[in-house]
């Protein structure tokens, strides 16, 4: 985060002077120094197994913090976590900053709401209420901190650096509330603060299931990238080919509307459509000149060879069907299988188009691109005996919403040539 530009520089500058001055009424405020400081090593020592053991950050002890101290004193909770983990000065400037006024707010909504009086007395169900209002205004806080700093320090365009960062973080977080609150209704019971603390153990058992899932999807994560880079490396000529087809393929999903968990399938699906080609002799991947009608059969193996590949990797669910039958057509003219019409999956449909759209709009060293609005009229005119015309109209619809960037995936100094009789979309 050194190198981040003058203004985003100038950002957390900014972040952290308003950090201070939510510090600034310490002095006039009651303030528990032995709660504070307790919270502020439990909190520093959960970090600190947070970063060894698990994954992402924890939030309940912040979250107690907020519910259970002044707003001021609050915004300290995480501060001395934040300032001496590891780390550039201005990534730990940042985070604790961040947290800090995230703490604050979410402290200052709760003790608006009445919170403060509501835990003392264990008033259930109404603790509840300024308890997610607190929940909302730290998440939100999050999120604006977050956006802000994607947009200035990585050049995120705004409109996504926020999308979708609010309502993400909301469920883990509001989670996290309710342990903080549990934490906090037993802190002020006659149990003490010992009580609170036993709150944390199952909330550690559960942070470390989430921890493995997200080790477990990081390894699938691994095996999809090596698998596209070995296709990358054996045919040069559409190298990164296999990741646009994954963006487009997941453009069309969510125009759609399906749901989150089969988008992720069909951009895993774009992603190893073209896994096969591992099968295929490279000498016939890299032919300046025709295809014999045998090495075109030979060519035409690779869903066959990328279905066997891939299809003992269980997570991938319904993305094997799409490497298989990619290469299928509406019209049953289609590879490996000849399947007519509504035999071809659904997801072999969604990736024929984002392979054929991105073959045409990619430069490659044997032709130069064609216009978008040409390869989409190309598409539209295929529609319905090779592709399938709702999945052309949701990329069509997609483009027009979010835009296209086709990268140039050989070197364009050398001019185009003759290269195997082959269209691109059967590739």
């Amino acid at each position: 985060m050194e190198g981040i530009p003058a203004r985003a520089r100038a950002y957390v500058a900014c972040v952290a002077l308003g950090a201070l001055l939510c510090l600034l009424p310490l002095p006039s405020v009651r303030t528990p120094w032995w709660a504070l400081v307790l919270l502020a090593v439990l909190y520093a020592g959960c970090e600190r197994l947070a970063r060894r053991r698990f994954a992402g950050t924890f939030h309940p002890v912040l979250l107690a913090g907020a519910f259970l101290l002044p707003p001021p004193a609050a915004a300290l909770v995480p501060l001395p976590a934040a300032l001496l983990s590891p780390g550039a000065p201005t990534r730990r400037i940042w985070r604790a900053a961040q947290l800090s006024l995230a703490v604050w707010a979410a402290a200052r909504v709760h003790w608006a709401l009445g919170g403060r009086d509501a835990v003392v007395a264990s008033d259930f169900p109404y603790v509840l209420v300024p308890a997610g209002g607190a929940v909302v205004a730290f998440c939100l806080a999050l999120t604006l901190l977050d956006g802000g700093i994607l947009t200035l320090a990585e050049q995120v365009p705004a409109r996504r650096a926020w999308r979708g960062l609010f309502l993400r973080s909301l469920a883990p977080i509001s989670v996290h509330g309710l342990a903080g609150l549990m934490m906090a209704v037993l802190w002020r019971s006659p149990y003490g603060p010992v009580a609170a603390l036993l709150v944390l153990l199952p909330m550690c058992v559960s942070w470390w299931a989430f921890a493995q899932y997200h080790r477990e999807r990081a390894a699938h994560q691994a095996t999809i990238r090596a698998l596209v880079q070995a296709v990358d490396i054996k045919d040069g000529y559409t190298r990164g080919h296999s990741e646009r087809v994954g963006q487009a393929s997941m453009m069309i999903a969510r125009e759609l509307g399906m749901d989150d968990g089969r988008v992720e399938v069909l951009r895993f699906a774009g992603i190893l459509h073209d896994v096969g080609k591992l099968g295929v002799p490279t000498r016939l991947l890299r032919k300046d000149g025709p295809l014999t009608p045998e090495e075109r059969r030979i060519i035409e193996l690779h869903p066959e060879y990328g279905h066997e590949m891939v299809r003992g990797i269980s997570f991938l669910g319904e993305a094997r069907t799409a490497v298989l039958h990619h290469h299928e057509r509406l019209d049953g003219s289609g590879y490996p299988y000849g399947l007519v019409g509504s035999q071809i999956p659904e997801p072999a449909r969604v990736v024929a188009v984002a392979d054929a759209f991105d073959a045409m709009t990619s430069t490659r060293s044997y032709r130069r691109a064609r216009p978008v609005a040409a390869a989409l009229e190309e598409l539209r005119r295929c529609a319905g005996s090779q592709f399938d015309p709702r999945m052309v109209e949701a990329l069509v619809s997609a483009l027009g919403q979010h835009g296209w960037h086709p990268a140039v995936t050989a070197d364009e100094a050398h001019p185009p040539r003759p290269r195997a009789a082959v269209p691109e979309a059967q590739r």
